[in-house]
């Protein structure tokens, strides 16, 4: 029988988890998002980083060789030609941990889903 996987309750729960190196990227990644969405509300949904607002905002999330970042369909599409340098899916981009994470690319992505989401009430 498999050991279950930890769950998290808050993100730095789930922060505290990685190695020094990749605490720091989720760190600022989250303070990115927090300074960008400052009415989203930090929450854990699908056992990784979530922000909130008006509905789901985005996620995040850390593996062994790149971040995950999931801004949905919409935001990935908006931003098409700016993520060509990362691998891309339909609602989400991964960027290398061995790389410069792009955080002002990460903002304005934030931005657009937000306003995205204000727009929707």
């Amino acid at each position: 029988m498999s050991k279950p996987k930890k769950q998290f309750k808050t993100m730095d729960e789930y922060i505290g988890t990685f190695p020094k190196k990749v605490q720091e990227i989720l760190e600022k990644l989250r303070y990115v998002i927090s300074n960008s969405a400052p009415k989203a509300e930090e929450t854990i949904s699908y056992q990784i980083p979530t922000f909130k607002l008006n509905g789901n905002l985005l996620h995040f999330a850390a593996y062994k060789n790149h971040i995950g970042f999931y801004p949905t369909p919409s935001g990935i599409e908006a931003f098409k030609k700016d993520l060509s340098l990362y691998e891309v899916a339909k609602g989400s981009v991964k960027f290398p941990i061995n790389k410069p994470i792009p955080y002002d690319l990460i903002r304005k992505i934030v931005e657009y889903r937000v306003k995205e989401n204000l727009d929707k009430k």
